[in-house]
């Protein structure tokens, strides 16, 4: 499919500035691929559409504080450091994004505070990627609780349009949130509460996790008009063997599959045995880009948020939806003024 397929005309009203004051409150449009109908309902009542054949997959992955701000040696100039991800723990060699990227050359020291914690510039990457090695003494709990004091929540900042706040530490995350190493949220989990959770499985549905830990990636423009030829950025993935006997019990009972979020639909469809049941994954890497068209093996129900125009997390909603009854879909969001992106409204497609 080409890039412009994937165009609509969206408010940027509709993209939602903050959380809703209530995780559960959010709207869930319902959209059931087997009969083309569109329901209008409010998230919380996902409870009716699950039972006890039926598997939720959630993604386990946790937010850090990946924007670090400080200042270049000598000169003093402000600095932004958006951490990527770990490369080599004993080196404290990380993978980051810098800002401004023309004024960080190799041999640079960046200083973060009034803290002990400082960088080196090792490497350049790409136009704006570096490598650099932190200069900490401490051991790296330490090091990463002075991450953890220095960071800010890595919001869409240039989508969102607003500082990001204290209330965002804990709302970009989601209620299963366990292994750090993400820099975006899984937003389909951020709808849940635990009294939703608790009853779906007093209905007999079960909740199992993987691990994908996103990256920055998912809000990478595509630019070129052939998806064929766009490439994703790979990301690190686990997925236990206790998920994989829940989720290929409910595949055997012939029940519903429900992947929690593009990213926990990408794991699952990377990991697939012969006869279409799942695999346990102990530290994998999975680049899939998923788009239409694709064939599922795996997943057969998709809870996932009102996404961007162009995105690829658009894309993977129209793979698995249809692409013309996902499209329909948006423009009848639009028209209800629903919100969209991080923190906006969540779409239930079956």
């Amino acid at each position: 499919m080409k890039l412009s397929e994937f165009k609509l005309d969206l408010p940027h009203s509709l993209i939602a500035m903050h959380p809703y004051d209530q995780r559960d409150s959010s709207r869930m449009m319902v959209v059931n691929r087997k009969t083309q109908k569109i329901e209008h309902k409010m998230f919380k009542d996902i409870v009716d559409y699950f039972g006890e054949k039926d598997t939720m997959v959630v993604n386990n992955t946790k937010v850090f504080p990946a924007r670090l701000y400080g200042s270049k040696e000598k000169t003093g100039a402000k600095i932004e450091v958006f951490l990527l991800r770990e490369l080599n723990r004993e080196m404290r060699l990380w993978d980051v994004l810098v800002d401004p990227a023309r004024k960080i050359r190799v041999g640079n020291k960046l200083y973060f505070g009034d803290s002990d914690l400082v960088a080196e510039v090792i490497d350049n990457t790409t136009s704006r990627g570096r490598t650099i090695r932190f200069l900490f003494d401490g051991s790296h709990e330490e090091m990463m609780k002075a991450v953890h004091e220095l960071g800010e929540t890595p919001l869409p900042i240039d989508i969102i349009k607003r500082p990001v706040t204290e209330e965002d530490r804990e709302r970009y995350q989601t209620i299963f949130a366990e292994n750090e190493g993400a820099v975006a949220a899984p937003t389909a989990g951020m709808h849940f509460t635990k009294n939703v959770q608790r009853r779906m499985e007093l209905k007999g549905t079960s909740f199992c996790p993987i691990t994908l830990h996103i990256g920055i990636g998912t809000f990478r423009q595509v630019d070129v008009e052939d998806l064929t030829k766009h490439k994703t950025d790979s990301e690190n993935f686990f997925i236990p063997e206790s998920t994989c006997d829940i989720v290929n019990s409910s595949i055997d009972k012939e029940g519903k599959i429900c992947a929690i979020g593009t990213t926990a639909m990408k794991a699952i469809e990377s990991s697939v045995s012969a006869s279409n049941h799942l695999k346990p994954v102990n530290n994998g890497w999975t680049d899939k880009f998923i788009f239409p068209p694709f064939d599922f093996k795996i997943t057969n129900a998709l809870l996932t948020n009102l996404h961007l125009p162009e995105s690829i997390l658009l894309m993977t909603a129209c793979a698995f939806g249809g692409h013309e009854l996902i499209m329909q879909a948006y423009q009848e969001a639009i028209k209800e003024k629903y919100k969209f992106f991080t923190y906006g409204d969540v779409m239930l497609i079956l």
